[in-house]
C-alpha cells in the first residue's frame, strides 16, 4: 500500500487526466479512466455490459447513467457535439480511504458552440459552474473512475438577490395572513 500523500498525488492526477482527456476530445483516454468489470474483479465474458453496478454517472441535467457502455456512449455525444471545452478547476479536494477515492471540484467550463454557417471561427463561448464529485477506485493500473455526478450551480444576479431582500421585507411572522 503506497503512503497517504503519495494516494492523494496519484488521485489527484487521475482526476486532472480526466479532464484534460475531455478538453482535448480524446475518447480512448477517457475510456481508459473508466473502470472496468475486470477492474472490479468481475470476470468480463459472463459479464453483461449493462450492468448498473459498475460505474455511475450524472451530468449536469441529465438523468442517471448507470452502466460502462451508457456511461462512455455519452461521453462519446458530448465529444461530438462540443468543438471548444475548457475546465478550469477550483475547490479540489480529495480524501482517500483505502481503495476509494473522493474528489469534490467547481468544474468553471468554458465551451463554445458550432461556427456560424458563414463563419470558420467558434460560435460564442459561453461560461458555466458546475460542482462535481468523482468516486476513484484504485486498480492494479492506478486509480479509475467509479462515478461522476455533475450538478449546476445557479448564478445568483442582483436582481435574484433584490426580489429575495423585498420578500423577506415584506413578510412579518405577527401579522396574519386573511383566509
Amino acid at each position: 500500500m503506497s503512503a497517504p500523500h503519495t494516494d492523494v498525488e496519484q488521485v489527484e492526477a487521475a482526476n486532472t487526466a480526466f479532464y484534460e482527456a475531455l478538453e482535448q476530445g480524446d475518447f480512448d483516454v477517457v475510456s481508459s479512466l473508466w473502470l472496468t468489470p475486470s477492474d472490479l474483479g468481475v470476470d468480463e465474458e459472463f459479464h453483461d455490459p449493462a450492468d448498473a453496478g459498475v460505474v455511475s454517472c450524472v451530468h449536469p441535467g441529465w438523468p442517471v447513467l448507470t452502466g460502462r457502455g451508457e456511461v462512455l456512449r455519452s461521453y462519446a455525444l458530448i465529444m461530438a457535439n462540443t468543438d471548444y471545452i475548457q475546465f478550469f478547476l477550483t475547490d479540489v479536494h480529495v480524501s482517500v480511504t483505502g481503495d476509494t477515492a473522493l474528489v469534490t471540484c467547481t468544474e468553471n467550463i468554458l465551451s463554445g458552440g458550432p461556427a456560424p454557417e458563414d463563419g470558420e471561427e467558434l460560435g460564442p463561448l459561453v461560461g458555466q459552474l458546475v460542482v462535481a464529485t468523482n468516486v476513484f477506485r484504485r486498480t492494479p493500473d492506478g486509480w479509475k473512475l467509479w462515478s461522476h455526478h455533475a450538478s449546476p450551480v445557479m448564478a445568483e444576479n442582483a436582481e435574484n438577490a433584490e426580489n429575495a431582500e423585498n420578500a423577506d421585507d415584506s413578510e412579518d411572522p405577527d401579522e396574519e395572513t386573511p383566509s
